[in-house]
């Protein structure tokens, strides 16, 4: 769903009804335009200005829930991710390939996840994309401490390893979310009524049209930023990947 084309459709029905509605009132007999019928109108279209700012409201704090959700669930990601790295480095020597494979893993995520934007791609078929880190749990598995501190240690790694799987499975059911085609129908259309509306009873000069301009705008960004906080991996507004590059750079040393 690309958030762009989206935004400039919602102002294009929304300063397209404004212009219309203008258009319309030189169409309309005398009487249509009284003040009786001003006032009904008006009262009709309050409440659809209403609900309509009221289910805006509610769909961006949302999407800003949700949002918010992915990007803390990448930071404690990368605080796993470190933590895990520091705890096989002390168990030994021995867990140099599995330290290896970590930093690899973490470096190919992050390359198919925000370098290429793909992950509703990966989320089709999590199960292969997780495989790297179901591996590396494994191997940790397969450890055989010598003493009470490894083996220890050895538990603790498996239990950040299997953390760390959760959270990419989080991370991919989210990835299917998407805000249903029908409900940005209606919401343009009543954004489109609402602006006709306001165009029908707007005096015709350059800062009733200037005013009406920036308001479309206006309504068509608040579309645009619910779109693309819904998609936290894609577009323009996404999780930062700092907290994995941070990671990153202190693995395997």
């Amino acid at each position: 769903m690309n958030s762009v084309l989206i935004a400039l459709a919602v102002f294009a029905c929304t300063f397209g009804g404004a212009l219309c509605g203008m258009g319309l009132r030189s169409l309309l007999p005398e009487h249509h335009l009284s003040s009786e019928s001003r006032d009904s109108v008006k009262v009709g279209i309050g409440l659809v200005a209403t609900i309509t700012a009221l289910v805006l409201g509610l769909v961006t704090a949302s999407a800003k829930s949700s949002f918010d959700g992915l990007d803390t669930a990448v930071k404690h990601f990368a605080a796993d991710l470190m933590a895990l790295d520091r705890t096989l480095a002390r168990y030994g020597a021995e867990t140099g390939p599995i330290r290896a494979g970590i930093k690899s893993t973490v470096a190919q995520r992050i390359e198919l996840i925000w370098q290429s934007g793909d992950l509703r791609v990966a989320a089709r078929n999590p199960a292969a994309s997780s495989r790297g880190l179901e591996s590396i749990a494994e191997q940790i598995r397969k450890l055989a401490p010598q003493s009470d501190e490894q083996r220890a240690l050895r538990d603790r790694a498996l239990t950040l390893a299997e953390s760390m799987l959760d959270a990419r499975w989080a991370v991919f059911a989210s990835a299917g979310g998407s805000i249903p085609v029908a409900f940005l129908v209606v919401l343009v259309f009543w954004l489109t009524v609402t602006f006709t509306s306001y165009g029908m009873f707007a005096p015709r000069n350059a800062t009733v049209i200037v005013t009406l301009l920036v308001c479309a705008l206006s309504v068509a960004g608040a579309v645009f930023l619910i779109l693309e906080m819904n998609a936290a991996f894609e577009g323009v507004i996404r999780v930062s990947p700092a907290p994995l590059h941070f990671a990153l750079d202190h693995l395997a040393k």
